[in-house]
């Protein structure tokens, strides 16, 4: 099974998530790009809507694909080979934009943020009712995860478009598993993949100070 442009498959996307961790359960950049990109045209087969998000998740994914394939690609591996890499050669703007607005970790951090809201508005999706309105789990979703930290006039936006979101069935058939019902259960045996990075990610770099890194 692929996600290949005729077969996509949300399911095969999100258990991607699971190759992120090595056995020492450090986060591998290469699935964790691979996986990102799958989730991109999750986003894109919904239409325009989520584009403030997908595009900004692009250009992030770019970043990271440079940094793994220049000449310091060794120490771009994981999460954690990256983080320790970067902090001690003093190549992240710890308080200020500044020198490195490029930096592995600010880049990955905008990817983590990012993952949260899409983790909470699946999660919404599979144990909302069938008459659940899709615009306002994902504002609730989002409001719990990006909203702190984008401008008022973003906010404002974003959640006045998320009023045209397709209903929760249509969201649940675009994933390509079957009926309603059966993504519903998907969703269930492969979301705990991308929490469990999410919660790798999260505790890095919650130890080295790194969660608000302008």
């Amino acid at each position: 099974m692929d996600d290949s442009e005729t077969g996509f498959n949300l399911k095969v996307v999100l258990v991607r998530f699971k190759q992120c961790l090595d056995e020492k359960e450090e986060v591998l950049l290469d699935p964790y790009i691979a996986s990102w990109k799958g989730l991109v045209r999750f986003l894109n087969s919904l239409g325009t809507i989520f584009s403030f998000i997908s595009k900004d998740v692009v250009s992030k994914l770019q970043i990271m694909e440079r940094l793994r394939g220049g000449p310091q690609s060794e120490h771009y591996r994981s999460l954690q080979t990256m983080v320790a890499y970067e902090l001690s050669n003093q190549l992240v703007d710890l308080e200020r934009r500044s020198h490195h607005p490029e930096s592995g970790c600010r880049t990955v951090l905008r990817l983590h943020r990012a993952l949260r809201w899409l983790q909470l508005f699946l999660e919404g999706l599979r144990t909302s009712p069938e008459d659940a309105r899709t615009s306002v789990l994902c504002t609730d979703s989002y409001n719990a995860s990006l909203a702190a930290y984008h401008p008022w006039i973003v906010r404002r936006t974003v959640t006045v478009a998320f009023y045209a979101l397709p209903t929760r069935k249509v969201f649940l058939e675009t994933m390509n598993v079957g009926p309603p019902e059966q993504a519903v259960q998907m969703l269930g045996e492969a979301l705990p993949f991308i929490e469990r990075v999410y919660n790798v990610s999260q505790k890095l770099y919650a130890e080295h100070s790194l969660l608000d890194l302008p």
